[in-house]
C-alpha cells in the first residue's frame, strides 16, 4: 500500500454537514480527503434543497406582498412571471454559493474528489471519480454524510414526466393548471404554496388530520389563516391509493373515510417525507450498523459501532435539517481531532417551515409536553397587540413560549407570522442558556419591532404584560 492510497480523514458527502466537518477538522491541522458527486461542495441543500427552494418561496412572497398592498395606497398591476428568467436567477445564486464553497475548500488545502465512494472493509473505500478509473483509498477516519432523498409513493411510477419529486419541482418550467401534492408536511406545504401563488390550482392530500403533524395546531392555524383560499382543495386523513398515467393527466385514487374518488391533474408532487441515502455506499461490508428504518446508529460523539468511522445529518435520523447537520459535522470533526469535551447535547434545535407566513418552534412543544405528561405554563402573545406586526399586515401572528410552572425556566417556543424564522433563534438561545422568563422579561427591546412579542410573551408566565391581559386577570373580570 503505498502513501498516496492512505488518507488521514476521509468525509464522503459535500453538504451542510460534510463541509462543515471537513473545514473543521481542516482548521484543527487534520488532512482531510473530501468526496462528493458534484463539482463543489454544498450537498443537497445548496443544489437541490434548501437554498433553491427558499429562493423560490422569496419570489412568490414578493408576489403575494405586491397583492397586498392596495389598500396602502401602492398599486401593483399583476406580476408576470418568466420561468427561464427565473431559473436563471436561481441557478445563478446555486452557482456563486457553491464555487465559494469550493474556493474555501482549496484555501484550507482540502482534498476535493468529485466521484463516490462505498465501502470496501472497516478502513477501505472505493472511490469512483466523474471522470476516471475507481481507486481504492486506505482511511484512518471516515465521516459519512450522504444525506437523505426523498421517499417515493408505494406503487406509483417515479419515473414519469408528471410525477414530481421535491427536486423535480424546484425547476419552474411550466406552471400547470392543476396539481396535487401528496403530503402536508413542510416540504408538501412549502412548495404547494408556491406553486399555488404562481397560478397553479394546487390540492393537497395529506394522512394526517392536518398539515404539518406533530406541530402545535395554535401555530398551524396563523397559516390556515391567512391562506383560506391559497388551496383549490385540501383532503385530510386521506391516502393516494393509485395515480394512473395512461392518460393525458394523471387519474388519482384518494381515499378515506367517506370511500375512494378519482381525480385528474396535471402533475402531482410526491412529498411524504424522505430517507437515508445509503444505498450505494455498502455499509455491511464495514460492518456498520443501522436502525429498522435503515438509519445509522450513532453515539453522542457521533461515532458509529466501528471504531473512527462517524455519521451525521439525515442519514442518522431526524430532525432532517441542515443545521442540525452542520453542527453534528463540527463535533465529528472535533472529537476526530482529540478536542476534549466535544459531544452532541443540544438543548434546542430550531425547526422553521418557510411559507407565507412562516411557522417556527424549538425546544418543547405543547404537542410533545401533551403526549408525554409534562407539566408547563405557557405565554401566548397575540400579534394583535403588536404595533409592528399589525402596521406589517401580519396581526395573525403569535408568539409563544412554555416555561417550568415552578423555576421559570422556558423549555420550548413556537412563533407564527412574517419573519418568524428570525424570530426563533433567540427563543432557542434562550433554551440553551437555561433562560428564565424573568430574564426575557427583562431584556429592554426596541420598538417598534416583533421582538417585543418574546417579552410580552415572557411577561405572560407572570400573568402580566403590557398590551394584553393575561387569561387569570381576564376571569377576574
Amino acid at each position: 500500500m503505498t502513501e498516496e492510497q492512505k488518507r488521514e480523514l476521509v468525509i464522503i458527502g459535500a453538504g451542510p454537514g460534510g463541509y462543515a466537518a471537513a473545514f473543521r477538522a481542516a482548521d484543527l491541522g487534520v488532512k482531510v480527503t473530501l468526496v462528493d458527486p458534484e463539482a463543489n461542495p454544498g450537498g443537497v441543500c445548496l443544489y437541490r434543497g434548501c437554498i433553491p427552494s427558499k429562493a423560490l418561496l422569496h419570489v412568490t412572497g414578493t408576489r403575494q406582498e405586491a397583492a397586498k398592498v392596495g389598500n396602502r395606497g401602492l398599486e401593483f398591476k399583476d406580476p408576470e412571471m418568466d420561468p427561464e428568467k427565473t431559473n436563471d436567477w436561481k441557478n445563478n445564486i446555486i452557482t456563486k454559493l457553491t464555487r465559494g464553497l469550493g474556493q474555501l475548500a482549496g484555501s484550507r488545502d482540502i482534498e476535493y474528489i468529485q466521484g463516490k465512494a462505498k465501502f470496501k472493509s472497516s478502513n477501505t473505500l472505493e472511490i469512483k471519480p466523474e471522470d476516471d478509473e475507481a481507486f481504492d483509498l486506505v482511511f484512518g477516519k471516515a465521516v459519512i454524510a450522504t444525506g437523505s432523498v426523498p421517499l417515493s409513493l408505494p406503487g406509483v411510477k417515479t419515473d414519469h414526466k408528471n410525477i414530481l419529486d421535491s427536486i423535480d419541482a424546484l425547476e419552474i418550467n411550466e406552471i400547470p393548471e392543476e396539481m396535487l401534492v401528496v403530503g402536508g408536511g413542510y416540504i408538501g406545504l412549502e412548495l404547494g404554496s408556491m406553486y399555488a401563488v404562481l397560478g397553479c390550482r394546487v390540492s393537497i392530500a395529506e394522512m394526517a388530520s392536518g398539515f404539518l403533524p406533530g406541530t402545535d395546531r395554535d401555530l398551524v392555524e396563523v397559516f390556515e389563516k391567512e391562506n383560506e383560499n391559497l388551496f383549490k382543495a385540501v383532503y385530510f386523513n386521506t391516502r393516494v391509493e393509485h395515480v394512473e398515467t395512461g392518460k393525458e393527466k394523471l387519474q388519482v385514487s384518494l381515499t378515506n373515510d367517506e370511500g375512494t374518488q378519482e381525480k385528474q391533474y396535471d402533475k402531482v408532487l410526491v412529498a411524504i417525507g424522505r430517507k437515508p441515502d445509503t444505498e450505494s455506499l455498502d455499509l455491511k461490508n464495514a460492518g456498520i450498523e443501522t436502525d429498522k428504518n435503515g438509519f445509522i446508529k450513532v453515539d453522542p460523539r457521533r461515532q458509529t459501532n466501528i471504531p473512527g468511522i462517524f455519521a451525521i445529518g439525515d442519514l442518522t435520523g431526524e430532525p432532517f435539517l441542515a443545521h442540525k447537520a452542520t453542527y453534528e459535522g463540527k463535533i465529528a470533526a472535533e472529537v476526530i481531532a482529540g478536542e476534549p469535551g466535544a459531544v452532541y447535547d443540544p438543548r434546542s434545535i430550531a425547526g422553521i417551515v418557510f411559507t407565507n407566513p412562516e411557522i417556527a418552534w424549538c425546544g418543547l412543544t405543547e404537542h410533545m409536553a401533551e403526549e408525554n405528561d409534562i407539566s408547563f405554563k405557557a405565554g401566548k402573545y397575540p400579534w394583535t397587540a403588536s404595533g409592528h406586526a399589525v402596521m406589517m399586515e401580519t396581526g395573525q401572528g403569535l408568539t409563544k413560549l412554555l416555561f417550568h410552572p415552578e423555576t421559570g425556566r422556558i423549555l420550548g417556543g413556537g412563533v407564527a407570522g412574517k419573519n418568524a424564522g428570525s424570530l426563533i433563534p433567540e427563543i432557542s438561545f434562550a433554551i440553551e442558556m437555561g433562560a428564565t422568563a424573568g430574564e426575557l422579561v427583562s431584556v429592554i427591546r426596541p420598538h417598534p419591532t416583533l421582538s417585543e412579542t418574546i417579552m410580552e410573551a415572557a411577561g405572560l408566565f407572570f400573568d402580566s404584560t403590557t398590551h394584553v391581559l393575561s387569561e387569570k386577570k381576564n376571569k377576574s373580570d
